[in-house]
């Protein structure tokens, strides 16, 4: 027999009794194992006498034993019972205990419920997509710079221009460690240099020596040089001025774009692209504009353990992240000046919010019966495989299938939703096709 009492954040504890002949078999067992194991002088071990292990053998120990060697079967009994799934490790307590029965207490979280109203009609927010002249003709800009010539300059260096220069620093009169370069290209008015190094440099000359007067900021990371006043031999070897192409064909060319032959066909890229940029920037901030009012209308106690693991997953993928640049978490904490606790507490908000989001949307799912089609699990798998070069059956080995389903529900809610705020875009629905098991990356999309 089993009870169960939902407690806060969706903890309980689950109250199994154990009674009758059940709980007398159990206990003769547990006494039988127990007796196995006791030595008495003249007798060899394991053949004692039982009356003599009847003394030898408290109750309260065969009790004991006997809870402990079947707690995980009644618990499963009961989880089948009271049709319960734990999303945290039960624990055990013992309530009482006698030789009619026995009283134990599984304490642990389940999924909770989620309760959202008026997910219907949200307001859809669009920031507008439409690209202003500024924007177009920077973005023509950036891309002139990076087809940009250099060409030697006669007249005194600008802001902007390129100067080859060698220089020396000095500290009271004697040369310092890194102070030294020829031929350094700097383009004045980058910020490269200290200040005011730069700045002397505007108005220079190829051909000119220059002594400059400067002195290092407080805060320079090199303690020797931090707040000095250095001096800094210069001479300017050649000026060069950047010269931007014309916006004609063949420039059009130069940029090797597909479909790109003219002017016009990149000019028309360009504007499409941003177009496409601006759109996809308020798209993404409408989306989770709209996940925020879903959040507003959800109610739903959290458990503490959801947000540990979303929170232990985070700092999983950072560490994998980071492992590939070659370093380890503690190297990489060290380096940032924090610790993997205050990680930890810096994660939490977001954790929360993103446990939150996930326990509305099923809310969604399971109210608008939005279930995946085999169709679409087969797909995702596919695309899985596709995005990581893996075999479909590799990932099927990795990743659950229950894990693929929720996440293509909660995509469909999400995509419901959506579809039903006031204002919001047209939701296209992603296209399903099966994917064949054992195909490579190649041929599993």
């Amino acid at each position: 027999m089993s009870e169960w009492t939902l407690k806060e954040k969706s903890a309980g504890e689950l109250v199994v009794t154990i009674e009758g002949d059940e709980w007398k078999k159990d206990v003769e067992k547990a006494f039988s194992k127990l007796g196995k194991e006791v030595t008495m002088n003249g007798f060899r071990k394991g053949q004692v006498p039982k009356k003599m292990l009847e003394h030898a053998i408290p109750e309260r120990n065969r009790e004991l034993e006997a809870i402990y060697d079947n707690a995980n079967s009644w618990l499963q009994a009961a989880l089948k019972e009271q049709n319960l799934e734990p999303i945290s490790q039960p624990t055990l307590d013992i309530r009482s205990a006698d030789p009619e029965k026995a009283v134990v207490v599984f304490e642990f979280a389940i999924m909770p419920e989620a309760s959202v109203s008026d997910y219907k009609g949200l307001e859809y927010h669009m920031d507008d997509t439409s690209v202003s002249e500024e924007e177009f003709n920077k973005e023509i800009d950036r891309m002139r710079e990076n087809f940009a010539d250099m060409e030697t300059k006669d007249g005194e260096a600008e802001n902007g221009d390129t100067v080859d220069i060698n220089y020396e620093g000095f500290k009271d009169g004697v040369p310092f460690d890194g102070g030294k370069a020829d031929n350094y290209n700097l383009v004045l008015g980058s910020g490269s240099f200290i200040p005011g190094f730069e700045d002397q440099l505007v108005g220079a000359k190829a051909g000119e020596e220059k002594e400059l007067n400067l002195k290092f900021p407080e805060d320079y990371h090199a303690a020797d040089l931090a707040g000095k006043d250095v001096v800094f031999k210069v001479k300017v070897n050649e000026v060069k001025r950047k010269v931007l192409p014309e916006v004609d064909d063949d420039f059009a060319k130069d940029v090797n774009a597909k479909g790109v032959e003219t002017a016009e066909d990149l000019k028309k890229m360009v504007r499409e692209r941003l177009e496409k940029q601006k759109k996809q920037t308020a798209e993404d901030k409408g989306d989770n504009d709209l996940l925020d009012q879903l959040l507003a209308k959800t109610e739903v106690e959290i458990p503490d353990v959801l947000v540990e693991d979303e929170v232990n997953n985070r700092i999983n993928q950072l560490s994998a992240q980071i492992q590939q640049y070659g370093m380890k978490l503690n190297s990489y904490l060290s380096m940032m000046g924090t610790t993997l606790d205050q990680l930890k507490k810096d994660y939490e908000e977001d954790s929360r919010k993103a446990v939150k989001t996930r326990l509305a949307l099923d809310a969604v799912a399971k109210a608008e019966g939005l279930v995946p089609s085999e169709e679409e699990v087969e797909k995702e798998f596919g695309d899985i495989a596709a995005q990581y070069g893996m075999t479909v059956d590799r990932v099927k080995a990795a990743i659950s299938r229950a894990a693929v389903e929720q996440q293509l529900s909660e995509d469909k809610a999400f995509r419901f939703i959506k579809k039903n705020a006031v204002g919001a875009p047209a939701v296209e629905e992603p296209e399903a096709h099966e994917a064949e098991e054992g195909t490579d990356a190649s041929a599993a999309e």
